[in-house]
């Protein structure tokens, strides 16, 4: 069993910068790998990156590349997702959900929510214009 909590959603303008971190339990969090989604009002839940259990490995939706990134510190359980350049697009509930299950990390089923046992209840990230 893991639980995920994540932090460090908030309002930011345009722009800014926000680092979320989605904090694990359990003893084994490296074998997990962990992605980030995000889901904004009336709109369907949607990948955002995703990174292996090692942190060697990292895979992003076309729409963040460049912006953000995607990093884990399995000493300390936790996954990060540093977000530059902001966009008022980006405003949505971002949460992070962990698989044991082993893809290249490119692989399609990362970015789909099924391939998820455990997810966080989401932090709220708003990018006013």
């Amino acid at each position: 069993q893991v639980q995920l909590v994540e932090s460090g959603g908030g309002l930011v303008q345009a722009g800014g910068s926000l680092r979320l971190s989605c904090a694990a339990s359990g003893r084994t969090f490296s074998a997990y790998a962990v992605g980030w989604f995000r889901q904004a009002p009336e709109k369907e839940r949607e990948f955002v990156a995703v990174v292996a259990g090692s942190g060697g490995s990292t895979s992003y939706v076309d729409s963040v590349k460049g912006r953000f990134t995607i990093s884990r510190d399995n000493a300390k359980n936790t996954v990060y997702l540093l977000m530059n350049s902001l966009k008022p697009e980006d405003t949505a509930v971002y949460y992070c959900a962990a698989t044991t299950k082993q893809y290249w990390s490119g692989s399609y089923h990362y970015t789909q929510g099924y391939t998820y046992d455990y997810w966080g209840q989401g932090t709220q990230v708003t990018v006013s214009s």
